[in-house]
């Protein structure tokens, strides 16, 4: 949302994280100074410090700069578009994440009244996306409402496709919670504090099918422990659960912890279901078995030959009544 220029005697910066200026279309963070700059924050120094820091280009007529922790991005036309504040961004694996975008994209949603995404603590270094909507409704003509056009369960499927279809990986949110409505503060913003910590239930549109052979039971509790949900299906997808590389990278030691045996990384990524990972399991084991088996009959055989070749030599060496050569017997 483009907000204009500066009012006049009023300098403006728009500052990376190192008080750089950036570039034209590059976002970063809006700094203000000039004759109409405060002097700070009343009785409270402490964040007059935070607030109001040097000005890094030494101007005369604004020794500080105010941060306002918008963050903002010049345009060619020489006007300044607003893009969101500092203190929402979100740090997930490693990338910033604006959730306006991911916002945006789910309100794309015919379905889709509004929403909001933030970022919970499932375990001790384990944030993931969590995307809070509240849908559409219609009346029923008996005083309730509900979920118009589909039940939740699809809904929060279609959610997801919509989300992995523009956004990358790492943007996508783990869990979809639906809501009647978004808890608000009375100054009317989002009370995050309020929002629940998503259940540990599937949140997928085919039907659980529990895992039934020992190595898919193996499998199934490592996603749950590693996932924190309640139960997994033999056809459930590990990213549609929540699950992402970094904690892929943890059910790969815990499996081979299991079943004691090398497996390549690449192979959980080609085998994202429990069903498809326990049957490539057991059928590397069995080939290593069959691998096994044929190597020792080789060896076996190999060893029968050694000891036939020894007896025909010792025949040999009898009917020639000579002496082995070093004066040792065959064995």
């Amino acid at each position: 949302m483009p907000i204009g220029r500066p009012i006049s005697r009023t300098r403006v910066f728009i500052l990376d994280e190192q008080l750089r200026p950036v570039p034209v279309g590059v976002p970063g963070e809006l700094y203000i100074g000039g004759d109409g700059l405060a002097r700070g924050y009343h009785n409270d120094p402490e964040l007059t410090a935070k607030k109001f820091v040097p000005n890094p280009f030494g101007s005369v007529d604004s020794t500080r700069l105010y941060k306002t922790g918008d963050r903002v991005r010049w345009l060619a036309n020489g006007l300044i578009e607003f893009l969101g504040r500092q203190d929402e961004q979100l740090k997930v694996r490693g990338y910033r994440i604006e959730p306006g975008e991911i916002e945006a994209r789910l309100l794309e949603h015919p379905q889709v009244q509004s929403v909001a995404v933030v970022l919970r603590n499932y375990a001790p270094g384990d944030n993931r996306l969590v995307a809070y909507v509240v849908s559409k409704t219609e009346d029923t003509g008996t005083g309730d409402s509900r979920v118009s056009q589909a039940g939740e369960i699809d809904f929060v499927g279609q959610l997801r496709d919509l989300a992995r279809r523009y956004l990358p990986d790492f943007m996508v949110p783990a869990a979809v919670v639906t809501l009647p409505e978004l808890p608000l503060t009375p100054s009317g913003k989002l009370d995050r504090a309020s929002l629940p910590m998503p259940e540990g239930e599937r949140q997928l549109d085919q039907e659980f099918v529990p895992p039934g052979t020992e190595t898919e039971r193996t499998v199934a509790q490592i996603w749950q422990e590693l996932l924190a949900i309640d139960r997994a299906g033999v056809h459930d997808n590990f990213f549609d659960l929540g699950g992402h590389s970094l904690l892929l990278a943890k059910v790969h030691t815990r499996l081979q912890e299991a079943f004691q045996r090398d497996i390549a990384m690449v192979d959980l990524f080609r085998y994202p279901t429990i069903h498809a990972l326990a049957k490539f399991v057991s059928a590397e084991s069995d080939n290593a078995h069959e691998d096994h088996e044929k190597r020792q009959r080789k060896e076996d055989d190999r060893t029968k030959r050694l000891k036939a070749g020894k007896d025909r030599l010792k025949k040999r060496l009898k009917r020639a009544g000579k002496p082995r050569l070093g004066g040792g017997n065959v064995e």
